[in-house]
């Protein structure tokens, strides 16, 4: 017995050798969570894994299934945690979470012309937006935003920035007609938009845009040259819309039409162009919307919070319109979590619209991934869990008592989860955030900087009509 134990000691020592051999190695393997793909079938995997090999997903399917397939260089073991797509932000302000709590409780217009702006004239600089992108990086990574949308001031700092930090960025060179810290005229904003265009070119993390800021900041001419630019150089427009009945009134004053009619008399809508807002938006309006595949970045918490409107998001997602969410800026919200996004998505069109099944939770997770893709034409490689795509991932805990029971995931993940409940961001399949310790920036040095920065945004509205400041 003891003489056939080891005549066939070789043969099972070669069986399990060549058992090995047939696993595939890949990069990194996530264990044992629950998937949820967000995949057009909307797959579930209660017991599930997820294979990436550099920056891509290569396979996803029943935790038992990817071992017996794949080695990882590094596991990521996500049992008792939800893994599901990066967030996508379709609409901030990176920088301007400096102004934090600056002035709260005011209408848009005020809060902009009276307040926003003249802080801006007296603070912002190259220096300012680079520890501004780096603190918004840091709070976007520990609370599971994997791609932001940005349109603000010296944007070539804010991509390399968040670059460095590792996140995803549609990043658009703010154009107005007033002068402002990185440009004094359009055409100013214009040449700088070229040339951030060309050093983003072809990058893997940073998406380079035009960004006029409004109708109502900027003439017919140079939102013009804004769209020729922009189908020059084949890159995507970020524009604010409807956000204000302020905006609408202005417009028809001025124009006779609405400003989603106006900018279509010009020719300035197309593909792969990102209305911010759309509050305020006719049924002609969303049909060309519709027509010319804008995507529409629907930011309820800023627009509850100033008291703008409730935008017809139902009535937009009806016409076939991609609606993603976004936070806007921190400073009109006051953060960066997508979560919240989707809880008060979710929320505000059940009261508004009278309905409960409205925005039910999964359409609040699409809108914050697969639809956030959609609305910034990268459907094809972010926004849901598919092999081939892009490895931008995250883990999300459901283990504390807040978390306890939970019977539906998707549920939780809209109504229960808050960005600290993320323990592990990836993106590019590159691991930003491991167990809640940010990898890629210095966290300290972050928020060191950012007081400091504090003191000198307070020092330069003292006196000013900034309630508070006075």
């Amino acid at each position: 017995m003891r003489r056939l134990s080891v005549r066939l000691l070789p043969v099972l020592l070669a069986a399990a050798l060549l058992e090995g051999q047939s696993l595939r190695q890949v990069s990194l393997l996530i264990t044992h969570g629950i998937i949820v793909t967000v995949n057009p079938e909307r797959r579930v995997i209660t017991d599930g894994a997820i294979a990436i090999d550099g920056p891509r997903i290569v396979d996803v399917g029943a935790a038992a299934d990817i071992a017996a397939r794949y080695r990882g260089a590094e596991t990521i073991d996500a049992a008792g945690s939800v893994v599901m797509p990066g967030l996508i932000n379709t609409h901030t302000h990176a920088p301007m979470v400096l102004f934090r709590g600056l002035a709260d409780d005011l209408a848009l217009m005020d809060w902009l012309q009276k307040y926003i702006f003249p802080a801006e004239a007296k603070t912002v600089s190259p220096d300012f937006v680079r520890v501004g992108t780096q603190l918004a990086a840091l709070e976007m990574i520990e609370s599971g935003t994997t791609t932001f949308t940005d349109m603000y001031y010296f944007e070539d700092d804010i991509a390399r920035a968040a670059k460095s930090a590792g996140l995803r960025g549609v990043l658009g060179e703010t154009i107005i007609q007033f002068p402002v810290a990185d440009a004094r005229t359009p055409a100013d904003s214009l040449a700088r938009t070229e040339r951030f265009a060309a050093e983003f070119a072809h990058d893997d993390l940073i998406t380079p845009a035009v960004a006029p800021h409004a109708m109502y900041t900027l003439d017919a001419d140079t939102l013009k040259a804004c769209r020729a630019l922009a189908d020059r150089l084949h890159i995507p427009v970020i524009i604010h819309l409807a956000e204000t009945n302020d905006e609408v009134r202005t417009s028809e004053e001025k124009h006779h039409l609405t400003p989603t009619a106006f900018l279509e008399s010009i020719g300035f809508w197309g593909p792969r162009t990102v209305a911010a807002h759309a509050v305020h938006v006719t049924p002609d309006d969303i049909r060309i919307l519709a027509r010319r595949h804008v995507g529409v970045s629907h930011n309820p918490e800023s627009n509850m919070k100033l008291a703008s409107g409730a935008a017809p998001v139902p009535a937009m997602r009806d016409a076939g319109i991609a609606v993603g969410l976004g936070t806007d800026g921190a400073a009109s919200n006051n953060d960066l979590d997508m979560f919240e996004a989707m809880r008060q998505a979710a929320f505000l069109h059940k009261l508004v619209m009278g309905d409960p099944r409205i925005i039910p939770a999964p359409v609040a997770i699409e809108m914050a991934t697969i639809d956030g893709a959609r609305t910034l034409g990268l459907e094809q490689q972010i926004g849901s869990l598919e092999a081939g795509k892009l490895a931008d991932v995250i883990v999300v805990s459901m283990a504390s008592a807040r978390q306890t029971p939970m019977y539906d995931p998707q549920s939780h993940l809209v109504y229960v989860t808050r960005g600290d409940d993320v323990r592990t961001t990836i993106v590019n399949g590159k691991v930003l955030m491991r167990d809640r310790k940010v990898l890629t920036l210095d966290v300290d040095r972050v928020l060191a900087e950012a007081r400091v920065y504090a003191e000198k945004v307070r020092a330069a509205v003292a006196g000013s009509r900034i309630p508070g400041h006075e």
